[in-house]
């Protein structure tokens, strides 16, 4: 199928997944048993107060005008105040995303690096001691509380050792924030120490994260490779006599890898989330923080926005995932 064909169904497809989101978050919403007016005023407001507030905010009007309304503030980039910074959510949320990618995207590709060449080596090892060894270990790693591989870490290699950083994103001042990257900041700037510091800081929250994906995409890509290995397509280039480091490089790997990419982009949804635990161990500023103090809070309309943000994240990460899988194998590209 052509590219441009392709891209224009998923970005048909991602419209309605979009709008189906914000359906979901704004009914979430209503059905909960609490007035989001009385959130909003604060537990010393008068009824009075509460009630001003509550015809200020729209909340006393039908389901379905409230829905439109709400619509059309998401349209606009507008996702409400919230209660507890008093700044627009949508300008909070873009201050602390950067900061959750770039520990997500991070802890992506070292599991890509550590998984899928142990899943490889594994699934063209099948039944031998390697195999059993990485099986046992990826059951260990996928048992672990991300939490409490965090509180390890931070003990072995930040309180015994001394090694890394116990939390935070950099020491000192943060570089200027040009891509709300670190560490690509600092490498704009040229500041070699901020490079480091970044780095350092950077090491253990996306290893905590990166353990069990790693184990995820080790499990899987073996699978892979034992299905493509066991396929008609390889059994006749065996028959035809390829040499079998070109059968693996040439066709295995590249059928593998197609369906682990899916696995990849999936996994990295999943981080988005697990992110939001680990931050809080290591007092990462990113969205995993705010999270927290919105959920204690009660911040209604932070709450509703996040949730909102990482819907919409799963939503486009779907889309690149099924392009990306297109470019590694075509067949799939329907």
């Amino acid at each position: 199928m052509h590219w441009v064909t392709l891209v224009t169904n998923r970005l048909i497809w991602l419209a309605p997944t979009l709008f189906g989101i914000l359906a979901f978050v704004f009914v979430l919403s209503r059905v909960v048993p609490v007035d989001p007016a009385v959130l909003a005023a604060g537990e010393n407001a008068s009824p009075a107060q509460v009630e001003e507030l509550r015809q200020h905010s729209g909340f006393d009007e039908p389901l379905p005008r409230q829905f439109i309304r709400y619509i059309a503030d998401v349209a606009r980039g507008d996702l409400g105040t919230s209660f507890y910074t008093q700044q627009p959510i949508a300008d909070d949320l873009l201050t602390r995303l950067p900061a959750t990618l770039e520990l997500s995207i991070t802890a992506v590709l070292l599991a890509a690096l550590i998984g899928i060449p142990l899943g490889v080596l594994a699934g063209l090892r099948r039944n031998s001691w390697l195999d059993h060894f990485l099986r046992m270990a990826t059951v260990s790693c996928m048992a672990l509380a991300s939490f409490w591989i965090a509180i390890q870490l931070q003990l072995m290699f930040s309180m015994s050792f001394s090694w890394l950083p116990l939390s935070g994103r950099t020491d000192g001042f943060a570089p200027t924030a040009l891509t709300g990257f670190m560490v690509v900041d600092a490498l704009i700037r040229g500041d070699g120490g901020s490079v480091l510091s970044a780095l350092e800081h950077l090491v253990l929250p996306a290893l905590t994260l990166a353990l069990p994906a790693a184990a995820t995409v080790q499990r899987f890509t073996r699978n892979s490779v034992i299905n493509v290995i066991a396929s008609p397509s390889v059994t006749y280039q065996s028959a035809m006599g390829l040499p079998r480091r070109v059968i693996v490089w040439k066709y295995v790997l590249r059928m593998a890898l197609a369906a682990t990419v899916t696995q990849l982009g999936l996994i990295f949804g999943i981080l988005l989330t697990g992110a939001l635990v680990v931050e809080t161990v290591f007092d990462w500023p990113g969205l995993g923080g705010y999270a927290v103090r919105s959920i204690m809070y009660s911040d209604y309309n932070a709450v509703m926005g996040l949730t909102l943000c990482v819907g919409a994240l799963f939503a486009v990460l779907n889309l690149l995932v099924d392009i990306l899988q297109a470019a590694i194998d075509p067949r799939g590209a329907a």
